[in-house]
Protein backbone atom coordinates (compact mmCIF):
# COMPACT_ATOMS: atom_id res chain seq x y z
CA UNK A 1 0.00 0.00 0.00
CA UNK A 2 1.26 3.11 -0.72
CA UNK A 3 0.91 6.88 0.95
CA UNK A 4 0.80 10.10 -0.25
CA UNK A 5 1.20 13.56 1.32
CA UNK A 6 -1.38 16.20 0.22
CA UNK A 7 -1.27 19.86 0.64
CA UNK A 8 -4.30 22.36 1.03
CA UNK A 9 -5.03 25.58 -1.13
CA UNK A 10 -6.42 28.78 -0.20
CA UNK A 11 -9.11 28.78 2.79
CA UNK A 12 -7.11 26.53 5.17
CA UNK A 13 -5.50 29.89 6.40
CA UNK A 14 -6.11 31.14 9.80
CA UNK A 15 -4.05 34.18 11.94
CA UNK A 16 -1.78 32.24 14.21
CA UNK A 17 -0.84 29.21 12.23
CA UNK A 18 2.55 28.17 12.98
CA UNK A 19 3.40 30.41 15.61
CA UNK A 20 3.90 28.25 17.95
CA UNK A 21 6.09 25.75 15.65
CA UNK A 22 8.23 29.04 15.14
CA UNK A 23 8.93 29.34 18.56
CA UNK A 24 9.80 26.16 19.55
CA UNK A 25 10.91 24.25 16.80
CA UNK A 26 14.37 25.43 14.65
CA UNK A 27 13.14 23.40 11.47
CA UNK A 28 9.76 25.59 11.24
CA UNK A 29 11.59 28.39 12.04
CA UNK A 30 14.21 27.97 8.97
CA UNK A 31 11.05 27.53 6.71
CA UNK A 32 9.47 31.21 8.10
CA UNK A 33 12.70 33.29 8.17
CA UNK A 34 13.67 31.71 4.36
CA UNK A 35 10.24 33.07 3.06
CA UNK A 36 10.71 36.48 4.70
CA UNK A 37 14.01 36.88 3.37
CA UNK A 38 12.41 35.98 -0.44
CA UNK A 39 9.83 38.40 -0.03
CA UNK A 40 11.76 40.92 1.65
CA UNK A 41 9.27 41.27 4.36
CA UNK A 42 8.00 39.79 7.66
CA UNK A 43 5.09 37.76 6.12
CA UNK A 44 5.40 35.48 8.86
CA UNK A 45 4.48 38.55 11.55
CA UNK A 46 1.20 38.84 9.04
CA UNK A 47 0.86 35.17 9.50
CA UNK A 48 1.22 35.10 13.39
CA UNK A 49 -0.16 38.18 14.59
CA UNK A 50 -2.83 39.04 11.40
CA UNK A 51 -5.27 41.01 10.67
CA UNK A 52 -7.53 38.74 9.59
CA UNK A 53 -7.75 40.64 6.26
CA UNK A 54 -4.22 41.15 5.37
CA UNK A 55 -3.79 37.94 6.06
CA UNK A 56 -6.23 36.59 3.65
CA UNK A 57 -5.49 38.88 0.82
CA UNK A 58 -4.10 36.58 -2.26
CA UNK A 59 -0.76 37.85 -2.77
CA UNK A 60 -0.17 37.07 1.64
CA UNK A 61 -2.60 33.97 1.72
CA UNK A 62 -0.71 31.70 -0.70
CA UNK A 63 2.94 32.24 0.50
CA UNK A 64 1.76 32.01 3.83
CA UNK A 65 -0.13 28.50 3.17
CA UNK A 66 2.51 27.25 1.78
CA UNK A 67 5.10 28.64 4.52
CA UNK A 68 3.10 27.03 6.85
CA UNK A 69 2.43 23.27 5.22
CA UNK A 70 6.73 23.44 4.66
CA UNK A 71 7.27 24.37 8.49
CA UNK A 72 4.80 21.21 9.60
CA UNK A 73 6.47 18.97 7.13
CA UNK A 74 9.96 19.93 8.26
CA UNK A 75 9.16 19.98 12.45
CA UNK A 76 7.45 16.52 11.70
CA UNK A 77 10.83 15.19 10.12
CA UNK A 78 8.25 12.87 8.38
CA UNK A 79 10.24 10.91 5.15
CA UNK A 80 8.43 11.98 2.05
CA UNK A 81 5.83 8.70 0.36
CA UNK A 82 5.43 7.56 -2.56
CA UNK A 83 3.58 10.51 -4.07
CA UNK A 84 2.37 13.72 -2.81
CA UNK A 85 -0.02 15.84 -4.40
CA UNK A 86 -1.50 19.52 -4.17
CA UNK A 87 -4.96 21.37 -4.16
CA UNK A 88 -4.64 24.60 -6.21
CA UNK A 89 -1.78 26.55 -5.07
CA UNK A 90 -0.57 23.36 -3.04
CA UNK A 91 0.62 21.74 -5.64
CA UNK A 92 3.52 24.65 -5.80
CA UNK A 93 3.92 23.64 -1.89
CA UNK A 94 3.91 19.71 -2.93
CA UNK A 95 6.78 20.10 -5.43
CA UNK A 96 8.57 22.29 -2.48
CA UNK A 97 8.12 19.62 -0.10
CA UNK A 98 9.21 16.90 -3.61
CA UNK A 99 12.59 19.03 -3.67
CA UNK A 100 11.37 20.23 -7.07
CA UNK A 101 11.49 24.01 -6.10
CA UNK A 102 13.19 25.64 -3.12
CA UNK A 103 11.41 27.16 -0.23
CA UNK A 104 12.38 31.18 -1.45
CA UNK A 105 11.36 30.16 -5.30
CA UNK A 106 8.32 29.10 -4.08
CA UNK A 107 7.15 32.11 -2.15
CA UNK A 108 8.33 34.16 -4.64
CA UNK A 109 6.12 32.36 -7.44
CA UNK A 110 3.34 31.81 -4.94
CA UNK A 111 3.55 36.18 -4.73
CA UNK A 112 3.35 36.45 -8.12
CA UNK A 113 0.47 34.32 -8.72
CA UNK A 114 -1.25 36.33 -5.92
CA UNK A 115 -0.67 39.74 -7.70
CA UNK A 116 -1.04 38.27 -10.78
CA UNK A 117 -4.42 36.81 -10.04
CA UNK A 118 -5.68 40.42 -8.38
CA UNK A 119 -4.49 42.46 -11.12
CA UNK A 120 -6.30 39.85 -13.58
CA UNK A 121 -9.85 40.97 -12.85
CA UNK A 122 -10.90 44.66 -11.07
CA UNK A 123 -12.07 44.14 -7.57
CA UNK A 124 -15.23 43.19 -7.45
CA UNK A 125 -15.86 42.21 -10.92
CA UNK A 126 -15.37 38.57 -10.92
CA UNK A 127 -16.69 35.91 -8.52
CA UNK A 128 -15.95 32.61 -6.45
CA UNK A 129 -19.22 30.51 -5.76
CA UNK A 130 -19.73 26.76 -4.07
CA UNK A 131 -22.97 24.41 -5.08
CA UNK A 132 -23.68 21.97 -2.97
CA UNK A 133 -25.80 19.14 -3.64
CA UNK A 134 -25.86 18.87 -7.29
CA UNK A 135 -23.68 16.90 -9.37
CA UNK A 136 -20.57 17.36 -11.18
CA UNK A 137 -22.53 16.83 -14.67
CA UNK A 138 -25.42 19.24 -14.10
CA UNK A 139 -23.12 22.29 -12.85
CA UNK A 140 -20.92 21.40 -15.83
CA UNK A 141 -24.50 21.73 -17.97
CA UNK A 142 -25.64 24.90 -16.22
CA UNK A 143 -22.77 27.05 -16.57
CA UNK A 144 -22.19 25.78 -20.52
CA UNK A 145 -26.25 27.99 -20.38
CA UNK A 146 -24.16 30.94 -18.40
CA UNK A 147 -20.43 30.71 -19.83
CA UNK A 148 -19.09 30.30 -16.29
CA UNK A 149 -16.12 28.21 -15.28
CA UNK A 150 -16.30 24.95 -13.06
CA UNK A 151 -12.84 26.09 -10.92
CA UNK A 152 -13.13 22.51 -8.22
CA UNK A 153 -14.32 19.41 -8.67
CA UNK A 154 -14.04 18.75 -5.11
CA UNK A 155 -16.27 16.26 -4.12
CA UNK A 156 -19.54 14.65 -5.17
CA UNK A 157 -21.83 17.28 -4.58
CA UNK A 158 -19.41 20.49 -3.86
CA UNK A 159 -18.43 21.82 -7.33
CA UNK A 160 -17.01 25.70 -7.52
CA UNK A 161 -17.70 27.74 -10.07
CA UNK A 162 -15.64 30.92 -10.90
CA UNK A 163 -15.99 34.26 -13.44
CA UNK A 164 -17.18 37.66 -14.07
CA UNK A 165 -20.00 38.49 -11.19
CA UNK A 166 -23.44 38.54 -13.31
CA UNK A 167 -22.33 35.12 -14.55
CA UNK A 168 -21.72 33.64 -11.16
CA UNK A 169 -24.99 35.14 -9.81
CA UNK A 170 -26.89 33.90 -12.64
CA UNK A 171 -25.36 30.20 -12.38
CA UNK A 172 -25.90 30.03 -8.79
CA UNK A 173 -29.79 31.15 -9.61
CA UNK A 174 -29.99 28.48 -12.10
CA UNK A 175 -28.25 25.87 -9.23
CA UNK A 176 -31.16 26.27 -7.12
CA UNK A 177 -33.60 26.07 -9.15
CA UNK A 178 -32.26 22.88 -10.44
CA UNK A 179 -32.61 21.91 -6.68
CA UNK A 180 -28.76 22.25 -4.95
CA UNK A 181 -28.80 22.52 -1.39
CA UNK A 182 -26.84 25.54 -1.55
CA UNK A 183 -25.30 28.12 -4.03
CA UNK A 184 -23.41 30.89 -2.07
CA UNK A 185 -20.61 33.15 -2.68
CA UNK A 186 -17.02 32.23 -1.36
CA UNK A 187 -14.60 34.92 0.68
CA UNK A 188 -11.72 35.20 -2.34
CA UNK A 189 -10.62 38.35 -3.17
CA UNK A 190 -10.42 36.99 -7.10
CA UNK A 191 -12.37 34.68 -9.09
CA UNK A 192 -10.12 31.32 -9.33
CA UNK A 193 -9.26 29.21 -12.14
CA UNK A 194 -11.13 30.54 -14.58
CA UNK A 195 -11.17 31.85 -18.49
CA UNK A 196 -10.86 36.03 -17.40
CA UNK A 197 -7.39 34.94 -15.48
CA UNK A 198 -6.02 34.47 -18.78
CA UNK A 199 -3.31 37.43 -17.98
CA UNK A 200 -2.12 35.56 -14.73
CA UNK A 201 -1.26 32.67 -16.49
CA UNK A 202 0.76 34.12 -18.93
CA UNK A 203 2.35 35.91 -15.99
CA UNK A 204 3.13 32.51 -14.32
CA UNK A 205 4.59 31.54 -17.70
CA UNK A 206 6.98 34.21 -17.74
CA UNK A 207 7.63 33.68 -13.69
CA UNK A 208 8.38 30.01 -13.94
CA UNK A 209 11.13 30.38 -16.40
CA UNK A 210 12.87 32.65 -13.68
CA UNK A 211 13.63 29.82 -11.30
CA UNK A 212 15.19 26.42 -10.77
CA UNK A 213 12.40 23.31 -11.39
CA UNK A 214 13.73 20.70 -10.61
CA UNK A 215 11.63 16.82 -11.73
CA UNK A 216 10.44 16.04 -8.34
CA UNK A 217 11.62 13.29 -6.04
CA UNK A 218 8.60 11.32 -5.93
CA UNK A 219 5.89 11.69 -8.83
CA UNK A 220 2.66 14.41 -8.31
CA UNK A 221 -0.95 13.75 -8.96
CA UNK A 222 -1.32 16.54 -11.53
CA UNK A 223 -4.67 18.89 -10.40
CA UNK A 224 -4.77 18.93 -14.69
CA UNK A 225 -4.62 15.42 -15.72
CA UNK A 226 -5.24 13.42 -12.14
CA UNK A 227 -2.27 11.33 -13.21
CA UNK A 228 1.33 11.33 -11.80
CA UNK A 229 4.13 13.83 -13.13
CA UNK A 230 7.49 14.16 -12.85
CA UNK A 231 8.51 15.56 -16.45
CA UNK A 232 9.59 19.11 -15.63
CA UNK A 233 8.45 20.96 -18.79
CA UNK A 234 4.97 18.69 -17.86
CA UNK A 235 5.08 20.64 -14.54
CA UNK A 236 5.64 23.83 -15.67
CA UNK A 237 2.51 23.52 -18.13
CA UNK A 238 0.17 22.29 -15.52
CA UNK A 239 0.86 25.28 -13.16
CA UNK A 240 0.36 27.70 -16.06
CA UNK A 241 -3.09 25.52 -17.41
CA UNK A 242 -4.95 25.74 -13.99
CA UNK A 243 -4.85 29.19 -14.07
CA UNK A 244 -7.79 29.16 -16.17
CA UNK A 245 -9.23 25.56 -15.52
CA UNK A 246 -10.63 23.62 -12.68
CA UNK A 247 -8.87 21.67 -10.30
CA UNK A 248 -10.19 17.92 -10.75
CA UNK A 249 -9.65 16.91 -7.17
CA UNK A 250 -12.34 14.29 -7.15
CA UNK A 251 -11.05 12.44 -9.51
CA UNK A 252 -7.84 12.79 -8.91
CA UNK A 253 -8.39 11.01 -5.25
CA UNK A 254 -10.19 8.48 -7.20
CA UNK A 255 -7.19 8.01 -9.22
CA UNK A 256 -5.05 7.68 -6.21
CA UNK A 257 -6.77 4.68 -5.18
CA UNK A 258 -6.64 2.85 -8.30
CA UNK A 259 -2.36 3.68 -8.39
CA UNK A 260 -2.70 1.92 -5.06
CA UNK A 261 -2.57 4.57 -2.73
CA UNK A 262 -4.15 3.43 0.68
CA UNK A 263 -3.27 6.55 2.63
CA UNK A 264 -3.65 10.27 2.35
CA UNK A 265 -1.77 12.59 4.89
CA UNK A 266 -2.71 16.01 4.75
CA UNK A 267 0.11 18.03 5.51
CA UNK A 268 -0.68 21.87 6.42
CA UNK A 269 -3.14 24.20 8.53
CA UNK A 270 -7.03 22.77 8.52
CA UNK A 271 -8.57 19.58 7.40
CA UNK A 272 -10.32 20.41 4.12
CA UNK A 273 -8.78 17.98 1.87
CA UNK A 274 -8.96 15.10 5.04
CA UNK A 275 -12.78 15.77 5.03
CA UNK A 276 -13.30 15.55 1.52
CA UNK A 277 -11.46 12.28 0.73
CA UNK A 278 -13.40 10.49 3.28
CA UNK A 279 -16.67 11.84 0.62
CA UNK A 280 -14.90 10.65 -2.37
CA UNK A 281 -13.64 7.13 -1.48
CA UNK A 282 -13.61 4.51 1.12
CA UNK A 283 -10.32 2.62 -0.37
CA UNK A 284 -7.82 5.48 0.83
CA UNK A 285 -7.71 6.34 4.67
CA UNK A 286 -7.23 9.81 5.34
CA UNK A 287 -5.61 11.67 8.30
CA UNK A 288 -3.50 14.63 9.56
CA UNK A 289 0.20 14.80 9.68
CA UNK A 290 1.04 14.25 13.17
CA UNK A 291 4.37 16.49 14.59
Amino acid sequence: MSSIFVFPGQGAQSVGMGKELYETNAAARAVFDEVDAALGEKLSDIIFNGPADTLTLTANVQPAIMATSIAMLRASGAELPEYVAGHSLGEYTALCAAGALSVGDTAKLLRVRGNAMQSAVPVGAGLTAVILGLDIDVVRDICAKTDCDVANDNSAGQVVISGAKDVVEATMALAKEAGAKRAMPLALSVPVHCRIQAPAAEAMRAALETVDLKSPIVPIISNKTCAPMTDVSEIKEALVYQMTHGVRWRESVLNMAELGIGEQIEVGPGNVLTGLCSRITDKITAKKLEI
